[in-house]
């Protein structure tokens, strides 16, 4: 017992800045903390944090044993929340994983409506783009855009996405519309940086854009205005499109479609703040608009 209490106080002291602060949040004393990170340290042989006058922070060796004490304690709390009954009720803490863009252009009402509906599950969301490992990470599900890499993990389908080129009604009727990738060398183009490089069926794209936009958000209200053609996800546009304030362009030249999954570790033995999750998340991305468009 000794030794687990030992991981939560480690986990504890992680989550915040100083031996203090971890100390209070814990409910022990702060000679209490410092021995048990000396025992673990002990034990291990070798040094978990690095202590200086601003705080403490962990070592090398400290964020990997952390990823392992994070998944080993939540293991234990599932398995106590399973024996006491709260296997077939959603509460408790549930960390998700989303794509920054994806999550700010589909996935906030999804989240609010779920937060609405299970009122006894606290969500920790976690927003970058990369693809994660959930085991050492200790998150519960992730939205993942892109093909999967073979794993263990239980993925669910919920739609496509594909990167699409379009521009306003106004801009095309000023400029004429394009038949062919070559025929953009000869448009106002909207990018993120100087030089375009954009892939085609068959026809990769080298040309100078006319307008450089810092965010995908500005380059889509420049479009919309009329300034130029713009290629981006479909998901971030897609309220434009199906208002008609963008058109899409050259679509039989697009790139294929790529899948979005919502991905989770343990399947049918997951809590149902999991179960419940996931579920509402495959019913409405599967309806989403979003996913109309490809």
């Amino acid at each position: 017992m000794e030794r687990y209490r030992d991981m939560q106080l480690f986990a504890t002291l992680a989550e915040h800045p100083s031996l203090a602060s971890a100390a209070r949040s814990a409910d022990v004393s702060g000679p209490t903390l410092v021995r048990a990170i000396a025992r673990l340290e002990a034990r291990l042989r070798v040094t978990l944090l690095q202590r200086s006058t601003r705080g403490v922070s962990l070592t090398e060796a400290g964020s990997a044993y952390l990823a392992d004490c994070t998944r080993l304690l939540a293991a234990v709390d599932a398995a106590e929340a399973s024996a006491k009954g709260l296997h077939v009720q959603a509460q408790g803490n549930l960390r998700v994983f989303l794509p920054f863009l994806f999550s700010r252009y589909v996935m906030a009402p999804v989240l609010a409506d779920y937060m609405e509906r299970y009122g006894q599950v606290n969500l920790v969301a976690h927003y970058h783009d990369y693809y994660p490992n959930l085991h050492e990470e200790g998150l519960d599900v992730a939205i993942l855009v892109g093909e999967l890499p073979g794993s263990s993990l239980i993925a669910r389908t919920v739609g496509q996405v594909r990167p699409i080129l379009c521009a306003s009604p106004a801009y095309l009727a000023a400029h004429g519309e394009p038949h062919h990738p070559d025929d953009l060398k000869r448009h106002r183009l909207i990018a993120s940086a100087d030089q375009v490089h954009w892939d085609f069926q068959g026809y990769p794209l080298k040309a100078r854009a006319r307008l450089s936009c810092a965010t995908v958000q500005g380059a889509i209200n420049a479009a919309v205005h009329g300034a130029g053609l713009i290629r981006c996800q479909s998901y971030p546009v897609h309220e434009h499109l199906l208002n008609g304030d963008l058109l899409r362009v050259l679509p039989g030249h697009e790139m294929p479609p790529m899948p979005v999954h919502v991905v989770y570790r343990e399947g049918r033995n997951a809590p149902m703040r999991v179960r419940s999750f996931v579920d509402h998340c495959v019913a409405a991305l599967r309806e989403h608009p979003a996913f109309q468009l490809a």
